[in-house]
């Protein structure tokens, strides 16, 4: 079978999501991630996802123990990516300075969270759900 070296056409505009541009449905958002699975079972984290493509985040618990703001103890700023896969669902994606890299599927439909945390010598399936905060 010959190889063609033009890809397919793009879908019909009619068709769907040819010509619609990729949603931004974290960007200006505070999100907790709370996780049932994996090596994080029973924490919380609220992840800010700034205008400027950029995330940071801190330990959801500690903020709920005080009301001050969050101290710079958590993570600094690193960039992230985000595209909706299906109606409702979105991929997210960062490597933290720590090495650790999260990437995970956020159902807005069920507001289930799945996926993957890895580094250069460990990888763990997770799941939770996650809220929007702000």
């Amino acid at each position: 079978m010959a190889i063609s070296k033009n890809p397919p056409a793009p879908p019909d505009s009619d068709r769907g999501r040819a010509n619609r541009p990729w949603l931004q449905a974290l960007r200006g958002k505070i999100v907790r991630f709370e996780f049932h699975e994996g090596p994080t079972r029973g924490a919380s984290y609220d992840h800010t996802f700034r205008e400027d493509g950029t995330v940071t985040w801190h330990d959801g618990a500690a903020k709920r123990a005080d009301a001050a703001p969050p101290s710079d103890k958590g993570e600094p700023p690193t960039k992230y990516s985000s595209f909706q896969v299906a109606d409702d669902v979105y991929l997210v994606s960062y490597l933290s300075k720590s090495g650790y890299t999260l990437t995970v599927a956020l159902n807005f439909e069920t507001e289930e969270l799945f996926g993957f945390a890895s580094n250069d010598e460990n990888w763990y399936p997770v799941r939770g759900i996650f809220e929007i905060l702000g």
